[in-house]
């Protein structure tokens, strides 16, 4: 059967009073949305707000109980996402779903719904070529996608949806793994193919400033329900955050405050392996002293993630050594409770918690076996887990039912609640934090981004790995980029160029 036709010009679509139930869990309530043809469109929400749900129930991945899709001037069944992409819509995912060990080429062609069972190979890349002529922009066909940098696989990514007639598509955080200067590439010329006429876009994201400089209107969700709607130029910043939060009060940020100390962590040409056995931290040397933040930037994959599980004592290193406050350290647990260093590390749920065990019992991990919690280093006493636990969800405004709600049962932004509560429970000298705060919801970062200056402030010494510029820019006292598991470039936040960070962001 040959797939329905697809529009040669930018679709508008239309989203009718939209209901999606998960058992007792109404995810969505009756929710519109009106896209424009030929607009960008910013869906907006805290974590949980129902933003993904109300995509993949347009995308055909989930059926709504109530509600439907109208294409056009036509209200369409769409039953599944190869319907959807018939009729011209398509999606671009916050991670990638190019295979990084085939060519450029090869994922374009095995990304169609068909693909025939002997592949000219020559005469597709001669197709392509001549398609990526009519774009505003190129991506190298012959190479391998692991060869890449993260720019050029976003961009491939938004290539691919476009070689397949889709003239609607949602982004989904799409500039998350960008350089600045790669994000307002991208958007930019996006921007272009939808003035044009081209193109429709509906674009999730967190970042105010990409609404505020490419989107022509918004759609807030908070809760599963309509918050707010409008043209972004009648709107600000606040306005959004305001109608996201609700009545919600968002955690003040301490003000910045005190001198620098004496230098408590000290890395000295630290090497490290990936999980591959390739090199990815190189000879790294850095030293944080006490009242300090210092921000590590870079792009995903170039050596963060195994810096941050060194100094958690989850990799061993290759070589260098590490110290704190002079002492050769070597990450055991003995030595973090001694010197009273604190980790928030990157995807919580995965790498700080036993998702099926209790938020008390994970509240507990960094003191189980310690009194008052342990008698004779064995001796449980869960009623004092159950005691503390209860006093911390209620002072980092934890969202759960009991303390005895399995933590796997809670939304990210409270999973990184526990978390926090966890390790800032007792005096922090040290805190390595790595994306704490990567798709929490508005309040949760607030609250994080508070806890993490009143730690600095407080005379501790803090390691921030994150990949959203602006969070470093508001946090971090100095800023380092990370390129290829090398720090290439260091300022004081104060005087950084935010052209220049990209730039070695990108290894130029």
């Amino acid at each position: 059967m040959e797939p329905a036709p697809v529009a040669r010009r930018a679709l508008g679509i239309e989203a009718v009073s939209m209901t999606k139930r998960f058992g007792e869990f109404v995810a969505l309530d009756r929710v519109s949305l009106k896209v424009a043809p030929g607009s960008v469109h910013a869906l907006l929400g805290e974590n949980g707000a129902g933003k993904s749900t109300l995509v993949k129930c347009i995308m055909g991945y989930y059926q709504p109980d109530e509600g439907g899709v109208i294409v056009g001037d036509h209200e369409q069944p769409i039953g599944n996402p190869r319907a959807a992409h018939a009729l011209g819509l398509g999606m671009v995912y916050q991670h990638f779903t190019l295979v990084p060990a085939m060519s450029v080429t090869e994922n374009f062609v095995l990304g169609r719904d068909v693909v025939s069972r002997v592949v000219d190979w020559r005469a597709q890349t001669t197709e392509l070529e001549a398609f990526l002529d009519t774009m505003p922009f190129r991506v190298p066909l012959g190479a391998k996608v692991s060869d890449i940098s993260a720019g050029e696989r976003q961009k491939c990514e938004i290539l691919k949806q476009l070689c397949l007639k889709r003239r609607f598509l949602i982004l989904d955080e799409p500039t998350s793994v960008l350089t600045p200067r790669e994000a307002d590439e991208v958007l930019g010329m996006l921007r272009d193919l939808v003035t044009k006429g081209e193109l429709t876009i509906l674009m999730i994201t967190h970042k105010f400033r990409e609404v505020m400089s490419f989107a022509d209107e918004v759609t807030i969700l908070r809760r599963g329900k309509l918050a707010g709607q409008g043209k972004v130029k009648t709107l600000t910043p606040d306005d959004m955050a305001r109608a996201m939060i609700g009545a919600e009060e968002l955690t003040v940020q301490p003000a910045r405050a005190g001198a620098f100390g004496s230098p408590r962590l000290t890395i000295s040409g630290l090497d490290a392996l990936n999980d591959d056995g390739q090199p990815a931290v190189r000879n790294a040397s850095l030293t944080i002293h006490s009242g300090e933040i210092v921000g590590i930037a870079g792009v995903s994959g170039n050596g963060q993630r195994q810096l941050v599980e060194v100094l958690a004592g989850q990799r061993e290193p290759e070589g260098g050594e590490i110290r704190v406050a002079g002492e050769l350290y070597h990450a055991t647990r003995e030595e973090m409770r001694r010197h009273r260093l604190s980790c928030l590390p990157e995807e919580p749920l995965k790498n700080a918690c036993v998702s099926r065990m209790s938020v008390a019992d994970n509240l507990a991990f960094r003191d189980f076996d310690r009194q008052p919690f342990a008698l004779g280093g064995w001796w449980l006493n869960r009623a004092r887990f159950r005691e503390r636990a209860g006093e911390q969800i209620d002072q980092f405004k934890i969202k759960t039912r009991t303390y005895d709600t399995p933590i796997g049962e809670l939304s990210g932004g409270n999973v990184q609640r526990v978390v926090l509560a966890r390790e800032l429970g007792s005096d922090v000298d040290i805190m390595i934090a790595a994306n704490p705060c990567f798709g929490l919801d508005f309040a949760s970062v607030a609250q994080i981004h508070a806890e993490i200056m009143a730690v600095r402030n407080r005379g501790a010494a803090v390691l921030l790995v994150s990949e959203d510029l602006d969070e470093l820019l508001e946090l971090a006292d100095r800023i380092l980029v990370i390129f290829n598991g090398q720090f290439v470039y260091e300022a004081r936040s104060s005087e950084a160029d935010l052209t220049e960070i990209g730039r070695h962001m990108a290894g130029h």
